[in-house]
Parts: C-alpha cells; sequence; structure tokens
C-alpha cells in the first residue's frame, strides 16, 4: 500500500520533533554543572547520616592521636 507524500512528512516531522526532545533530555543530563550538584547533594545526604558522621568522627579522631603520639615519640 503507497503511502503519499503528506502522510511521509508529517511522519518525518513526527519523528523529528521526538527526536529533539530526546536530545534535549540527554542534554539536561549530562550537563556536567548538574552532574556535580547531584553528587554534592547525594554525598551532603550521605555525611548527614549519624552512622556515617560519628564512623568519620571516629576515625579522624584515631588519626589526630596516632600523629600526636608519633610526634612526641
Amino acid at each position: 500500500m503507497a503511502r503519499d507524500a503528506d502522510t511521509i512528512q508529517a511522519e518525518i516531522e513526527r519523528a523529528r520533533d521526538a527526536l529533539a526532545v530526546t536530545v534535549d533530555e540527554l542534554t539536561t543530563r549530562a550537563n556536567p554543572k548538574r552532574i556535580v550538584e547531584q553528587g554534592k547533594q547525594t554525598l551532603r545526604a550521605k555525611l548527614d547520616e549519624p552512622r556515617i558522621r560519628y564512623a568519620l568522627i571516629g576515625a579522624g579522631a584515631l588519626v589526630g592521636i596516632l600523629i600526636i603520639r608519633r610526634l612526641f615519640r
């Protein structure tokens, strides 16, 4: 069954519009500033968890004590 030129043209325009939307979405997702900001937010959320925060405080205190101990030996 043959399609007329107007139908083909309309399909091409719809496909082009869909492709443009997809490219715009990919451009937004791959934006380096957005990726960095999202990474910062994820890190802040992890560091706000008490279990992680107190573990890091403990590790920092242990490293500090070891450094002071080595300096005064």
